[in-house]
């Protein structure tokens, strides 16, 4: 015989309340800029906490003519690194308001 059955009106509370701190944190991560930066810094790139490119700089120094391929490598490793970097402030500040909606009851969670 199953348990006892969840309060409805209960769920609908948390969930409401999970959904509100959901997109709080959401707006949250969106205003925060995140950085990276490659070659010591030669190349930074700035993102969001939600992963959109926000500003790119280039030191002088690495703008060659008769290399731009190395250029273009750094410039992707610099934005790598600034997504890395919100990809893991994302989960931490997502990850426990994900999590609490597995204790709600509701499947799929």
């Amino acid at each position: 015989m199953a348990g006892p059955q969840p309060n409805l009106q209960q769920l609908m509370a948390q969930a409401q309340k999970m959904q509100q701190q959901m997109m709080a944190a959401q707006a949250e991560l969106a205003e925060t800029h995140v950085n990276g930066e490659t070659a010591g810094g030669l190349v930074k790139a700035v993102v969001t906490g939600t992963g959109a490119l926000v500003s790119l700089e280039i030191a002088p120094s690495v703008v060659d003519p008769e290399d731009v391929e190395t250029l273009q490598d750094l410039v992707v490793a610099a934005v790598r690194d600034a997504a890395g970097r919100a990809e893991k402030l994302a989960a931490e500040t997502m990850g426990p308001l994900s999590a609490g909606m597995g204790g709600m009851g509701l499947p799929g969670f």
